[in-house]
C-alpha cells in the first residue's frame, strides 16, 4: 500500500515562491502517474499537475509557467515548484498516487497579498 506525505507549505507574500516536495512509500512509485491537487475553502479539489512514469507533464491553465512539477524516482519523491505566487493559489495541496488511488494528509499553502 502506498504512503505519501507531503512537506514545503507555508506562509508566503504574493510573488514569492515555495517548493513541496512528496515522499511515496513502495515501489510502484516509478510506474505511477503522480499528481498534485489543491482545494480552497468552499471550492472542490481541483487538479495543479502531473507526471507520468514517463516525464510527460500536465498542468492546470491557472498554473501554466508558474509551477512546475518533477520527480525523482532514486528517491520516490515528486515535487512542486511555485513561483510567482499569487493570493488565489491558497489552498491546501494534496499529493496523489492515480493507480495507487492514494493521497497525501494535505499541506496547507497561504499566499498572502
Amino acid at each position: 500500500q502506498v504512503q505519501l506525505v507531503e512537506s514545503g507549505g507555508g506562509l508566503v507574500q504574493a510573488g514569492g515562491s515555495l517548493r513541496l516536495s512528496c515522499a511515496a512509500s513502495g515501489s510502484i512509485f516509478r510506474l505511477d502517474v503522480m499528481g498534485w491537487y489543491r482545494q480552497a475553502p468552499g471550492k472542490q479539489r481541483e487538479l495543479v499537475a502531473s507526471i507520468t512514469k514517463g516525464g510527460n507533464t500536465n498542468y492546470a491553465d491557472s498554473v501554466k509557467g508558474r509551477f512546475t512539477i518533477s520527480k525523482d524516482n532514486a528517491k520516490n519523491t515528486v515535487y512542486l515548484q511555485m513561483t510567482g505566487l499569487k493570493p488565489e493559489d491558497t489552498a491546501v495541496y494534496y499529493c496523489n498516487a492515480l493507480l495507487s488511488r492514494a493521497w497525501g494528509q494535505g499541506i496547507q499553502v497561504t499566499v498572502s497579498s
